[in-house]
């Protein structure tokens, strides 16, 4: 079930008032397969752990989960903290774990070279994210507080391969 919530609440970011489109979306367990790394690694990993993941995309492409057109049903910027119980990162969002990647098959199997992630069911509040649609990481937690939900998991990122659009799932219940 999906249910579109609207709100208006005030952004730490500077005085003006920002309208934030959060949508309820409820995910069960799911597998990723991608590349994966932490921030140990130092800046710049993601967009490295990205670029690998998509140069070698075709040794993972026959477990791609994907709907009924044939379009791969989601990639995924998964997170989690280091000892993967895919609570919120570490030392205020500064020490986790990330995994570039696709949504796959349950049953799927990672080549070597990759990692499969069974990511646990939640209850999201998600928002389109980047300049043309949204809010950034911190203006999502703020919404969250002003709004008294609890962050009770990694924050997850989803891109719609249909229309390219970025979210930030924000997990406010554990499934």
């Amino acid at each position: 079930m999906k249910i579109h919530l609207s709100f208006l609440f005030y952004s730490p970011i500077g005085p003006e008032r920002k309208c934030i489109k959060m949508e309820e979306f409820i995910k069960n367990h799911f597998t990723v397969i991608g590349k994966s790394g932490s921030t140990e690694s130092g800046d710049g990993f993601i967009p490295a752990l990205w670029k690998d993941a998509e140069s070698h995309f075709q040794e993972i492409a026959h477990l791609v989960k994907r709907d009924e057109n044939g379009c791969p049903v989601g990639f995924w910027g998964a997170m989690s903290d280091m000892q993967m119980r895919f609570l919120p990162w570490e030392y205020d969002f500064q020490k986790g774990l990330y995994l570039a990647g696709a949504e796959c098959r349950d049953d799927a199997e990672a080549p070597a070279g990759w990692t499969k992630w069974v990511i646990p069911g939640f209850r999201y509040l998600r928002t389109a994210v980047g300049k043309d649609y949204g809010i950034t990481f911190s203006e999502g937690l703020s919404f969250l507080y002003e709004n008294h939900c609890d962050l009770v998991g990694a924050v997850q990122e989803l891109t719609d391969p249909k229309n390219s659009i970025s979210y930030l799932c924000f997990p406010i219940e554990r499934l």
